[in-house]
């Protein structure tokens, strides 16, 4: 099973700009996680904060009982091992044909002989569907090729723990479909923790268990992919549906100018960019058939049943719906019956196995943006 990844308080500025602070997160062990956010809100710097490459300002993250934030160099150089990193642009070394570019962590942080470093970058080039491409450079295959390979190189030391910096960056629709479905195989095969970061919606509804929102410096929340799906805060369904109405602009925020402006021309009926509203949970991804089931997705479900009579309404029911009968049974949850408990006397689920959780959501500053009545063209 993956390791479990707990942030607590992480802080992060470049001189006097704040990136983010007080983050506060746990990525639960063998689940898939993503984390959204508009561009520059500092995705990117989460993950190199998380494997040390940059060091916050305070704050703890915690690996297998380790801090990386004040462990030693020796210890954080140890810990890293746990960890493999698909970077946006793969990171492969243009001078060396894949085989060589996959095989060197083996080489740099293992003793092992030549004959059992081709038996791992052969298997794990297969799992990722690049069979055949070993002797192929960088430069001479696709960028979905590219990615694939980074992926293969970030298996090869079977870490517990997978960070994916924006793995659909630069693919069309198909092959991002193909490395959705790829990196929920993987999780299904090595049960491994994953992160990924992304913008891009589809992915973020339909693979992760878990779903975060990086926004004005601040985790606007984490936790179940159900949460988030049916949030109204306003940044967060702004964000979903690809609004230029809301308070998000193209410097991240927006002032009450712009805000009113952009209000009158929703209230006008002018479209505001969107395609579909996207509010509301949709089915996740399984893995493909013939491999094994994710066990991860069991754990889930004990973990957020747990903490199911804490959730907002929405979510609640979007979890219970995709229960099946059987499974409903077993928790002791109905549809609706959370909707139509007195407030203040809502069930806990059973069993009573309780598992302690907790659902961060970030106080934003208010805005005076509100989305348009239905009807009134914006799409949100």
């Amino acid at each position: 099973m993956g390791a479990e990844v707990v942030v607590e308080g992480l802080t992060k500025s470049f001189g006097r700009q704040t990136i983010w602070r007080d983050v506060t997160l746990t990525l639960p062990p063998g689940e898939v996680s993503v984390m959204l956010g508009p561009s520059g809100t500092g995705k990117s710097v989460f993950l190199k904060s998380m494997i040390g490459l940059l060091k916050p300002d305070r704050g703890r993250c915690v690996v297998n009982g380790v801090d990386i934030v004040s462990c030693s160099e020796h210890k954080l150089y140890e810990i890293r091992k746990l960890f493999g990193v698909l970077f946006q642009d793969g990171a492969l070394f243009g001078s060396m044909n894949l085989y060589d570019n996959i095989a060197f962590p083996l080489r740099e942080h293992t003793k092992k002989s030549e004959t059992e470093i081709k038996r791992i970058v052969l298997e794990k080039m297969d799992m990722v569907g690049l069979a055949g491409a070993d002797k192929k450079l960088p430069g001479e295959i696709s960028g979905g090729m590219r990615k694939r390979a980074g992926l293969a190189r970030a298996l090869v030391l079977d870490p517990e723990i997978i960070l994916c910096d924006e793995p659909d960056s630069g693919l069309d629709p198909v092959r991002t479909a193909y490395i959705s479905q790829l990196l929920l195989d993987l999780n299904a095969q090595i049960d491994a923790t994953i992160l990924i970061v992304t913008h891009n919606i589809n992915l973020a509804r339909t693979v992760p268990d878990n779903v975060g929102m990086l926004y004005r410096r601040e985790l606007v929340m984490f936790g179940p992919r159900e949460v988030l799906l049916t949030s109204d805060e306003p940044a967060v369904r702004q964000f979903l549906n690809g609004s230029r109405f809301g308070p998000i602009g193209m410097s991240e925020e927006k002032d009450t100018a712009t805000l009113a402006a952009e209000q009158q021309l929703a209230d006008a009926g002018h479209h505001d960019g969107s395609t579909d509203d996207v509010y509301g949970v949709v089915p996740q991804l399984q893995p493909t058939p013939g491999l094994p089931d994710r066990r991860g997705v069991r754990r889930r479900k004990d973990r957020v049943m747990s903490i199911l009579h804490s959730l907002p309404p929405a979510a609640q029911e979007g979890i219970i719906e995709s229960l099946t009968p059987d499974e409903q049974q077993h928790y002791g949850v109905r549809p609706h019956m959370f909707a139509t408990a007195p407030i203040g006397r809502r069930p806990s689920p059973q069993p009573r196995d309780r598992i302690e959780g907790d659902l961060g959501v970030a106080n934003l500053p208010q805005t005076t943006w509100r989305p348009p009545e239905p009807g009134q063209g914006g799409g949100v």
